[in-house]
């Protein structure tokens, strides 16, 4: 905790939070590297074994080549948004997670739950992917269905695939929309993963504290929730009764039991202390 000559009282990220996250995110972005280096290489060695000759129909080596290709964007893309978290990680180590002032607060979102909302963002895109391809799969069938010796069997089911392919286009368009509507909102997600979030101390604002999780909701800004574990054991308590203060002069308005949750937050806080 730092208290500059304005009325701001800083805190920072205790250090052994800052290394504990710093190498996780470092150890993810790492297995993501190594993943797409993979994926790539599984591309090259995948194209050179096939013909790519034009077809009506699709192959299964460009279906498999699509895949190998789109796991290894997620992945770089996944590195991308972990150097953001740990660009932020940096920033707030050195220059404060949570700033208290009289008038407003500012906090950054450093919590390593950062890292499975970036996992599960890739998740849901690669399955919207395996969406995609399923809709292809009739597509991919017509090439077999045609080397079928028995004339009329080879129509029909010829036949019968193209009419399947026509359906699952439509099931492969919607699913490759959500992808591009994913790629366009991890640009907003990238640009406030981690960032300092400003709120003013009003009536407006809302405040909730739960199992070490600090809440805080304002009208027209972005919904931040800090990890209070994060900071030192005496930074957490000062923090705590720093907030309790501003909520009394508030007058209670942010949440009427914070005052409650506050209390109880400090009581673990103690009785976690009186463990270690």
């Amino acid at each position: 905790m730092k208290q500059p000559a304005s009325d701001m009282v800083i805190f920072h990220m205790g250090r052994a939070a800052y290394h504990r996250t710093r190498l996780l995110a470092i150890s993810m972005a790492g297995i993501f590297f190594l993943g797409a280096i993979g994926c790539i290489l599984g591309c090259i060695w995948m194209w050179s074994i096939y013909s790519h000759e034009f077809t009506l129909y699709l192959k299964w080596q460009d279906a498999l080549v699509g895949l190998l290709g789109f796991i290894a964007f997620a992945m770089l893309k996944g590195d991308i948004l972990i150097a953001r978290f740990l660009y932020a990680l940096h920033r707030g180590y050195r220059h404060g997670m949570f700033l208290v002032g009289k008038h407003s607060l500012e906090a950054r979102d450093l919590s390593p739950l950062n890292l499975s909302s970036i996992f599960w963002m890739l998740n849901s895109e690669f399955w919207c992917f395996v969406a995609v391809l399923v809709g292809l799969v009739p597509a991919i069938l017509v090439g077999w269905t045609l080397h079928i010796t028995h004339p009329l069997l080879m129509v029909v089911a010829t036949g019968a695939a193209i009419l399947l392919s026509l359906a699952g286009v439509a099931v492969s368009v919607v699913a490759f929309s959500f992808i591009l509507i994913g790629c366009v909102g991890a640009i907003s997600f990238t640009k406030n993963l981690g960032a300092v979030q400003t709120y003013e101390l009003s009536n407006r604002m809302m405040l909730r504290i739960d199992d070490f999780q600090l809440t805080i909701i304002y009208p027209g800004a972005q919904e931040s929730l800090i990890e209070l574990k994060l900071l030192d054991k005496e930074d957490r308590r000062v923090l705590l009764d720093l907030l309790h203060a501003r909520w009394i002069d508030a007058q209670h308005v942010w949440n009427p039991r914070l005052g409650e949750e506050i209390e109880q937050a400090l009581r673990e806080s103690e009785r976690s202390a009186v463990l270690v």
